[in-house]
């Protein structure tokens, strides 16, 4: 007993001093807890916010991809219409358009000049008034009137553009610059319409001079509202400073992409009086851009990338004004085919031996949407036909040529097209070397392989880059072409550069813009920024939020176009009707409620003649239609005949393997002359297949 008694005194003692001293030490054990506990907090809080943003920035590149795959499998649709549309119906319409197949102008560079200036400028125009020779004070008054959102008139445009058309012919195809006779060279990456990032740079930077060179490296158009009044700027720069100021040509410098993203349409509604003869002009101007840019014979500069097949001594030499645009097979390499039509026309597959193969179903372009960079998802085709990898090396113009029995797959409007020609004519190789500038990649895995994902171009490895390298004798390549959400990237052990300088280029706040200044010493310093338009910055919850949100509309109207074909595949899995399915094993718990997927969604405007899967189909291509629409409208008043529309769609059904009865079209034609005058205000019909979100509008009304 006693013994008991004794030993839980003992430990009671021990128990009371252990309290004590808990007590004595318990604040700051409770404020490490605290510290720690907060700190797990924030980090799933960020953890949480960078996988959304991930994911956002995969729908928004995956979208953009996927659109630009359209593009090129559209160029295809416009090559084969202005090249056999009269072999294959020579009763339709005339629906060529100088826009797609431009003439060589026969007037002479005095007799145009002599036109522009008989151009009147009216009395009530209060903008800036050029003078050539182009001074500071004319880029002064530029800058000022843009700012003020005043547009230079239609006359001076026109003169801007037939000087640098002027200069631009002296111009090389590879420009080499030299830092000994500038402290820095700033390079600049894609502007893509967006004004307030050029003036921003201009700010932090300077304006272009003798002692503060520029370097554009191309994509000044397109995207953005303000693209005309950024290459008046950089032209009126490189005008005034032409051993200062040097622009590379981008991807988006091209007469038949201007037509989808948006510059085409930007110039005719500034310029409607001369805005084809601006458009016309450009085409030039663009065509004659340089396409590379080396400096200190050490660092390369271009705006896409390059491929296994890049010749810099090849490039010197080639005719690249011929190459009006990167997606259209030069027209001697079209004349030299031998197409083989199957019946009717069948979807378009361009075979590339390089890849896995580039078949598709159109129903996979859902799962491209929401991310998938597998070159199974794409709903296009390879716009650059490439050779086989076992006379890849072959293709090379220098110093021999393919050999006779060399047969290749081209994209041709839906068909299996086989070319079997003896060597490919040398505009076709020139057009392959500016493809793979403008539009290609680099990857982190050796080789190169075709750019399946924008659909032009190739994916290049780090050994190919050193191999290039290596071979001229250069340390750097620096490339545009893809967003990145730093405005910068570096890759391929430091050798490869990506420089971006349109901020904010899917939503607000959604990536920065950068620019690089390189000295005698050719390290690269970055220059960061981002464009605001607040008053307030936002928080990172705030810009990530925000560009979520966009990205998840913009991936709803995406699948919006394939309702019927998506309820008909959920329903399949849903065979208790309970409007639930399971995504998959990895998220077991898990449901999507499939039967409100599309409540929040519809289209603008209902049309009674038009059944529901119509309406899909048409508003799956109204970007497309848009186009072929606006190549057709050559007065662009906005209204083409109703037989116009009917061939057209017949040919671009055609065309997309879309089965529409003569009857259905006919009946829609009807349906949206709504005056009945013969004609199509075709800016209705498109407002008719627009997409509209119930609970924006819900939002705006409440607002």
């Amino acid at each position: 007993m006693g013994c008991g008694t004794s030993i839980a005194t003992e430990d009671q003692g021990k128990t009371w001093e252990k309290d004590e001293s808990t007590k004595a030490s318990s604040p700051a054990l409770i404020a490490m807890k605290a510290a720690i506990l907060i700190q797990r907090w924030y980090r799933r809080y960020i953890a949480r916010l960078e996988m959304r943003r991930r994911y956002t920035w995969s729908i928004f590149q995956s979208i953009e991809y996927a659109g630009e795959q359209d593009q090129l499998q559209l160029s295809s649709f416009f090559s084969f219409m202005l090249d056999n549309f009269a072999h294959l119906n020579g009763n339709g319409p005339d629906l060529s358009s100088p826009l797609l197949d431009p003439s060589d102008d026969p007037m002479s560079e005095e007799g145009r000049w002599a036109e522009y200036e008989q151009i009147e400028v009216s009395d009530l125009y209060n903008g800036p008034r050029l003078s050539f020779p182009l001074s500071v004070r004319d880029t002064n008054a530029l800058l000022s009137a843009f700012k003020e959102q005043q547009t230079l008139h239609a006359r001076y445009v026109l003169q801007l553009l037939h000087q640098t058309k002027k200069f631009l012919k002296q111009m090389p195809n590879v420009i080499h610059l030299s830092t000994s006779y500038s402290k820095e060279i700033t390079i600049c990456g894609d502007l893509h319409g967006r004004l307030d990032d050029l003036l921003l740079i201009f700010y932090k930077n300077g304006l272009p001079s003798g002692e503060n060179p520029y370097l554009f490296n191309g994509d000044f158009v397109d995207r953005g509202k303000k693209s005309m009044e950024i290459i008046i700027i950089l032209f009126a720069f490189l005008l005034l400073y032409p051993d200062h100021m040097h622009l590379n040509r981008g991807n988006h410098e091209d007469h038949i992409m201007n037509l989808r993203y948006g510059f085409t349409k930007e110039v005719m509604q500034k310029y409607k009086t001369h805005g084809r003869d601006i458009l016309q002009l450009l085409q030039d101007v663009f065509s004659l851009l340089p396409v590379a840019t080396v400096i200190d014979s050490k660092v390369l500069i271009v705006h896409g990338g390059i491929s296994d097949m890049t010749d810099l001594d090849f490039l010197g030499s080639i005719e690249r004004h011929k190459v009006k645009s990167a997606l259209r097979l030069p027209r001697s390499s079209v004349d030299s085919l031998k197409v083989a039509q199957d019946g009717k026309l069948d979807s378009l597959y361009c075979k590339n031996s390089r890849s896995k193969g580039l078949e598709t179903k159109r129903n996979q372009l859902v799962r491209q949407s929401s991310g998938s960079s597998s070159s199974s998802s794409s709903s296009s085709s390879l716009c650059s036909p490439r050779v086989s990898s076992r006379n890849r090396r072959r293709a090379q113009l220098s110093p021999s040529m393919l050999s006779p029995a060399h047969v290749a797959q081209v994209p041709f409007l839906d068909s299996m097209v086989s070319i079997t020609h003896p060597t490919p004519p040398r505009e076709e190789v020139e057009w392959k070397q500016i493809v793979d500038l403008l539009w290609s990649d680099p990857k982190n895995q050796n080789g190169c392989t075709p750019n399946t994902f924008r659909g032009g171009g190739c994916y290049f490895g780090p050994d190919v880059t050193r191999k290039l390298l290596k071979k001229n004798g250069l340390s750097l390549l620096i490339r545009s072409h893809e967003c990145k959400q730093e405005g910068y990237e570096v890759c391929h052990d430091g050798q490869v550069i990506t420089i971006f300088s349109a901020s904010n280029y899917y939503e607000e706040g959604s990536n920065r813009g950068a620019y690089i200044k390189l000295g005698p010493d050719l390290v690269p310093r970055f220059f960061q920024y981002q464009v605001s338009h607040c008053t307030r910055k936002l928080t990172l919850h705030q810009r990530v939020s925000v560009a979520e949100g966009s990205a998840l509309k913009a991936l709803k109207e995406k699948l919006f176009t394939h309702r019927s074909e998506l309820m008909v595949a959920f329903q399949q899995y849903d065979k208790y009707n309970t409007g639930k399915i399971s995504t998959s094993e990895w998220a077991q718990a898990v449901d999507v409620e499939y039967l409100s997927c599309f409540d929040d969604i519809c289209l603008g405007q209902s049309i009674p003649q038009v059944t529901q899967n119509l309406a899909e189909t048409l508003y799956r291509y109204r970007t497309d239609l848009e186009i072929i629409f606006n190549i057709i409208d050559k007065d662009h008043s906005g209204l083409i005949s109703i037989e116009e529309f009917r061939q057209t769609w017949n040919l671009f059904s055609s065309h997309l393997r879309v089965p529409i009865e003569d009857s259905a079209i006919d009946d829609l034609a009807r349906s949206i002359d709504f005056n009945k005058d013969g004609s199509i205000d075709f800016n209705e019909f498109l407002e008719a297949f627009r997409v509209v979100h119930r609970l924006d509008t819900k939002d705006q009304q409440q607002g």
